[in-house]
């Protein structure tokens, strides 16, 4: 007998019998002329529909043009899950310029790196988000960008503001509802057919393993093919409606949400920062059927006293991702919140986003133990079809394992990443003969499930986000009372993984964990702060016989002291 997920498969498999590859703006209009009036994005404050998304973006487009953006164009998001990041993103798809959403939590220096790296010319960016105020942030590290003259960032030519946070934009600066006027009085400024399918449509940041932040290039085309593997793999039904926190300058809110709900006219409901009663209180308001989380997330919802006071009754599935989550984690998920349809996955933003996923209909051992298997994706995979193929090599020769073995994990697909915006040596690095090198250890099973075990790279990810220790060290051995630093990522119940700062002091230097904690709040985004901060001698950090610090063991060591109470 047919099962229900399985009739849902087959529907969504019937309206795509073939790939259509389309650029993000092509496939908003044909969204928008299929679903119309169909609600899109929802807030508490007011929901737009897919028709009036498009003809927003249209309008921002024809803006953005006005203002000199050309094909070609790097365009800045510094934008949190507000309603307008959707009309937004789609804008800058019209004009064929390359879409860069920010992580919005950057410090200025980060920020400064980030803008002056991807040469962004145009900047659409909140006045203010919590305690960051980006007008501030912009004064520090380009002075005059608000009359047009930056000289510490030739490339940014303007600065559009959105205001929030109750701040009054800088006078002469446009804003989002002024950049839409420009666009009335230039409505056709930007010409149709500006960009293809297979161009490059996001520029998006991830943690290097240099001590910078990389720049992933991928297509248009790319990822609306991880969008539909994600319909198809999850079984969505019409009308889907999902809400989440998780950031959209990430892959998870990105694609995952807001363009996977759009195979199937559905409607995203996309909060600014997580609250366990806000998605609670969103899951009952908006009748969300879906939402994406982090296991710290999850176990809040479950843990928080006000879940008996709101109707769930509509919420029917669960995307987790980020850390592995235990058996009972889901037990209590189905029992506690009704959601019978859990999937994890795994996957990276040079991969085009989540690769593999569990299947809803998988036994609750599978979503513990695995990362899932590569998604099927029907006519937008590969000629398998599924969307990535998956092996594991030897870590030192490349040479390839057998099935079954333990090694690092590569994988190539039609939505893997084009390379790295300016940074050659690090794309040779990573895209070896059309492989995209993942940095974790893991296999492949017989049943083509996909164990991850450890990570051959130092990064590691707390709360979801990716953390590259060179970035803390560095900034942290500039401080005279430290001799030496070493970040590590431990295991941590809420967060995945937690950082570990193992400090040798100057001599005679007096300097606490609370020193080295605020001088990283300072600087850092939160997600980068490390949770523990561990003193040792030199004597004691583990060496390799040519003197060099093996991190494998530090972090082993690391453990252990946090489980005794020492760090």
């Amino acid at each position: 007998m047919t099962s229900e997920i399985e009739r849902r498969r087959e529907h969504l498999s019937a309206r795509f019998p073939r790939w259509t590859p389309r650029t993000l703006h092509d496939w908003l209009d044909h969204c928008a002329a299929r679903y119309g009036d169909r609600p899109f994005v929802i807030t508490d404050e007011r929901t737009i529909g897919y028709a009036e998304t498009a003809e927003w973006a249209a309008r921002l487009a024809d803006g953005l043009a006005a203002l000199g953006v050309r094909p070609g164009d790097r365009v800045g998001l510094l934008m949190a899950n507000f309603l307008e990041f959707a009309p937004l993103k789609f804008a800058v798809a019209r004009t064929g310029a390359v879409a860069i959403p920010f992580n919005y939590l950057y410090r200025q220096e980060e920020l400064a790196y980030v803008l002056a790296q991807s040469e962004c010319s145009v900047l659409i960016s909140m006045t203010a988000f919590g305690d960051l105020d980006y007008q501030s942030m912009l004064d520090a590290v380009a002075p005059g960008w608000d009359t047009g003259a930056a000289t510490a960032l030739p490339h940014l030519r303007q600065v559009v503001l959105l205001p929030t946070e109750g701040t009054e934009p800088r006078d002469g600066v446009p804003t989002v509802d002024s950049l839409a006027d420009l666009g009335d009085r230039h409505r056709g400024e930007c010409p149709a057919g500006a960009a293809r399918p297979d161009e490059i449509g996001d520029l998006l940041y991830t943690s290097g393993t240099t001590g910078s932040p990389k720049g992933v290039l991928v297509t248009h085309d790319s990822v609306l093919r991880t969008a539909y593997a994600s319909a198809l793999t999850r079984a969505f039904q019409d009308g889907r409606r999902i809400l989440f926190s998780l950031p959209c300058y990430h892959m998870f809110g990105y694609v995952e949400g807001m363009l996977a709900a759009m195979t199937v006219g559905g409607a995203i409901v996309p909060q600014t920062a997580f609250d366990p009663v806000r998605y609670l209180a969103g899951i009952q308001r908006h009748r969300a059927t879906d939402i994406l989380c982090v296991p710290t997330m999850t176990v809040a919802l479950l843990e928080h006293p006000a879940r008996e006071d709101h109707d769930l009754s509509s919420l029917t599935a669960l995307l987790s991702g980020a850390a592995p989550a235990p058996v009972w984690l889901w037990k209590r998920v189905r029992a506690e919140l009704g959601v019978e349809e859990i999937t994890t996955g795994y996957g990276m933003t040079e991969c085009g986003g989540a690769m593999t996923l569990t299947l809803p209909e998988d036994p609750l051992e599978r979503h513990s133990g695995t990362v899932g298997r590569p998604k099927p994706a029907g006519p937008a995979g590969l000629p398998d079809g599924t969307l990535a193929t998956y092996k594991a090599i030897d870590p030192l020769t490349g040479e390839d394992l057998p099935p079954g073995a333990e090694g690092e994990l590569v994988s190539r697909g039609p939505t893997h990443m084009r390379g790295f915006w300016k940074k050659p040596e690090e794309t040779a690095k990573a895209l070896r003969d059309g492989w995209v090198h993942s940095g974790d250890l893991g296999r492949v099973r017989d049943d083509g499930y996909l164990e991850v075990t450890g990570r051959t790279k130092e990064l590691y990810k707390s709360g979801g986000e990716l953390v590259m220790p060179k970035e803390i060290e560095d900034l942290l051995t500039a401080h005279p009372a430290i001799s030496q630093v070493y970040l590590v990522g431990v295991p941590d119940e809420r967060w995945g993984d937690a950082g570990c700062a193992c400090v040798v002091r100057a001599p005679g230097a007096d300097l606490s964990a609370a020193d080295v904690v605020a001088l990283c709040k300072q600087r850092l985004a939160r997600f980068k702060v490390p949770k523990h901060v561990l003193f040792l001698d030199a004597a004691e950090l583990p060496t390799t016989p040519t003197g060099k610090v093996q991190k494998f063991r530090l972090a082993q060591y690391a453990q252990k002291r946090i489980e005794d109470g020492e760090a």
